[in-house]
């Protein structure tokens, strides 16, 4: 499987393309993690308030909750870069060059296919209830079109890195699965 060492990350060369989108999966990730150490903090905050304070809570577990469900989606274009996904590559191993390359083109094709049907539908899902004003049915009654920008941002970062993928594997700055050629 493939590991997170600086062999594993897709390669962007001196392509403007590559590296441009390298940049914004980057960014996607720190903003991921932030989102993790915001949901960290409200929860620990949400701890003190419920059992030194003895108060209720009315915002925070919502929030940890979108909080983590986004940083998971915006996420995912950093992670693909890094090879991050489980990846079994036994299979492209076993496969001669030219047939790993194939295999790779059409995999990142499926790939880059489902996650534009997922923009698509995430997209038209977050307009619905920014259209509609959907609130949640929480006491906080937060404005759901807020937490549901996360799909189409996430899939739509997702469908940017995969796209990158497979360019750098058409042009041959990177190689199918990250693997090199026997």
């Amino acid at each position: 499987m493939a590991g997170h060492s600086t062999a594993a990350v897709a390669h962007a060369g001196s392509n403007p393309f590559l590296r441009v989108v390298a940049a914004i999966s980057t960014v996607a990730g720190w903003c991921a993690a932030a989102m993790i150490v915001v949901a960290v903090v409200v929860t620990c905050q949400m701890i003190f308030v419920r059992l030194v304070l003895n108060a209720s809570t009315v915002w925070q577990t919502e929030t940890v909750i979108y909080l983590v469900i986004a940083a998971t989606l915006v996420g995912l274009p950093y992670v693909q870069r890094l090879r991050g996904h489980v990846n079994v590559d036994l299979f492209p191993l076993s496969l001669a060059p030219r047939a790993r390359f194939v295999l790779a083109c059409i995999t990142l094709s499926i790939s880059i296919l489902v996650m534009a049907m997922m923009l698509f539908y995430g997209t038209e899902f977050w307009y619905l209830a920014w259209s509609k004003g959907w609130t949640s049915d929480t006491v906080w009654g937060v404005r759901l079109w807020i937490p549901y920008l996360s799909i189409p941002v996430g899939f739509g970062l997702l469908l940017l890195q995969l796209a990158a993928d497979l360019y750098a594997v058409l042009i041959g700055i990177d190689k199918p699965f990250g693997l090199e050629d026997k």
